[in-house]
């Protein structure tokens, strides 16, 4: 993690002031499996990512890689916890994203042979202590209200873009670019989404990683589209020659 200080002082302005904006089937114990799950995307992701050229990776490329495994599987654990508690789609359809995405940070970890921080995964439980501590922070936060958990949602959206535009800053390898590309893209739209339920929510959010000027840009531009990793994939491998790029 490249911050090292984690802000709460916009949470604390509207903890619990509103029972009529949380949502009335609010779990009491909510119980989360284990978060590693399977994803249909992943024999191609697979695949793909595999088939483009092997590069060799640096020290720092190697640790991105490491955190950016930790920090998605956080993501995704952050979310379903909140779904437990709260029950709305939101929550529910950005977890299963993040699965994917951590899932694809895994086939690059297994690529280049780095050991995966993740073997053995409890939920909740995390190698690196910063993420471990954002883990424990961002459960109690949501927890308080709808309205924090959605602040939790952006936050966290914050973070992983601002996280990733560092990854991407040191990143030369081909497939390691791909892959935090996409997924800073991923998340620049999770943003957009709990953007959108703040706004219903009349709570204007302030970036604490990334830039004003690069949220406004986000948060007032339309959901990125455009091709997956499975599809940019195949389009590398073209451009590279490979006859099985052509599809």
């Amino acid at each position: 993690m490249y911050l090292l200080t984690f802000l709460f002082m916009t949470v604390f302005a509207w903890s619990c002031e509103d029972d009529a904006q949380i949502p009335e089937n609010k779990a009491k114990n909510p119980v989360i499996a284990n978060s590693i799950k399977t994803d249909s995307l992943a024999p191609c992701i697979t695949e793909c990512l595999m088939s483009l050229e092997y590069q060799e990776i640096s020290p720092e490329e190697e640790a991105h890689l490491i955190m950016m495994r930790e920090e998605e599987l956080m993501a995704q654990e952050v979310y379903e916890y909140l779904y437990s508690l709260y029950n709305i789609p939101v929550f529910n359809n950005i977890s299963r994203s993040e699965n994917t995405h951590t899932l694809t940070v895994k086939v690059l970890l297994d690529k280049y042979n780095i050991p995966d921080p993740a073997l053995g995964h409890e939920v909740g439980v995390f190698h690196d202590q910063e993420i471990q501590e954002l883990y424990n922070n961002l459960t109690w936060q949501g927890s308080q209200s709808f309205l924090d958990a959605l602040i939790v949602g952006i936050t966290i959206e914050d973070l992983d873009i601002y996280d990733l535009e560092v990854c991407l800053g040191d990143v030369d390898n081909t497939d390691i670019d791909l892959v935090f590309t996409k997924l800073s893209k991923g998340s620049r739209n999770h943003m957009r989404a709990f953007y959108g339920h703040l706004d219903n929510q009349g709570f204007t959010y302030t970036p604490q990683y990334i830039t004003q000027a690069y949220f406004d840009d986000i948060v007032n531009s339309p959901w990125e589209t455009g091709n997956g990793i499975c599809q940019s994939c195949q389009m590398l491998k073209r451009a590279e020659g490979d006859p099985a790029g052509i599809k």
